[in-house]
């Protein structure tokens, strides 16, 4: 991700999915070779030119954990700028329509309930989601 934008002027689209089952959310964590490298997030990524942010989502949760998704409504969008680049994550609650997951494009998941997501470290720009839904807002 560092190395496809090389300046702040840029914006970066990114779908993520909150996948919900049981009271829990689904979390994923980020392959040790990548920006932000180990740590936590709701899985997705990188919107295509040719895509919707909600294609996005789908795209990105089956390459990750190989699980269908139903993208549902948007929780909210989260504009933050680090050094390189600035992103604009967009992030859905989302069902499981088939599929177990299996962590294909990510180093591991876990299922966590709300209280639990203070326990895992995410990047700053997913603080917001979190807060909101530790909070109960959203879900």
């Amino acid at each position: 991700m560092e190395e496809e934008l090389k300046n702040s002027d840029e914006t970066l689209q990114v779908g993520a999915g909150v996948i919900v089952e049981d009271g829990a959310f689904l979390i994923t964590r980020r392959m040790d070779d990548t920006h932000q490298g180990g740590l936590w997030e709701f899985p997705g990524g990188k919107r295509h030119d040719d895509e919707t942010i909600e294609d996005c989502v789908r795209r990105e949760i089956r390459e990750e954990l190989d699980l269908d998704v139903e993208v549902g409504p948007p929780l909210k969008v989260v504009r933050y700028a680090y050094s390189f680049f600035t992103v604009e994550l967009h992030f859905f609650r989302c069902t499981i329509r088939s599929g177990d997951p299996v962590a294909i494009g990510c180093q591991d998941f876990e299922w966590v309930t709300p209280d639990q997501l203070a326990q895992y470290e995410f990047p700053p720009a997913n603080h917001p989601i979190i807060n909101m839904l530790r909070e109960g807002r959203g879900i």
